[in-house]
């Protein structure tokens, strides 16, 4: 008879994505899907340079996926705190940078694709099913806040090499 502590699913190695404010890290071990999505603003017909300061456009990051095993609780717990945290500037680590004066708030988020600061979360729902034993689906829809500047395209070449180096 097969274990019933046992899931389906394995986890080991490099997580998919992790998703941390600072303080508490929550590695993503089974992502099936992640989208991002960026929306460019245009600017109005015959704008000065002084536009360059502004937003050029808007990013949000959807990603579905399954918290696995025993500790898939415990991991919807942190998830849940890192929601909340993110909504005030983020904890640890990005408090810490902050302080040095670089200028990081918000959830941070390592895939991939891409590596983002500077995160809100928008939206996060887990999903329990009998088809899916010790596992929990969890969607999180996350806003990209940065402040102006280019260190958002630098941390995305930095996801280039980091993702070259891990083998992603």
């Amino acid at each position: 008879m097969a274990d019933r502590e046992q899931s389906f699913h394995f986890y080991e190695g490099m997580p998919s994505a992790i998703l941390t404010d600072g303080l508490i890290p929550v590695p993503m071990y089974a992502v099936t899907a992640m989208t991002l999505n960026e929306t460019y603003m245009l600017p109005p017909i015959g704008s000065t340079a002084a536009r360059s300061l502004v937003d050029t456009h808007n990013d949000t990051i959807t990603l579905t996926g399954l918290l696995l095993g025993k500790e898939r609780f415990a991991w919807k717990l942190a998830l849940e705190t890192i929601a909340e945290s993110s909504k005030r500037g983020g904890a640890g680590l990005t408090a810490g940078l902050s302080a040095l004066g670089v200028d990081i708030s918000g959830v941070i988020l390592i895939t991939a694709m891409t590596i983002r600061t500077d995160l809100q979360v928008q939206s996060l729902s887990f999903t329990a099913t009998a088809a899916k034993r010790d596992a929990l689906d969890v969607a999180i829809q996350l806003a990209h806040m940065p402040p102006p500047g280019a260190r958002s395209n630098l941390l995305d070449m930095a996801s280039v090499a980091v993702s070259t180096l891990a083998g992603w």
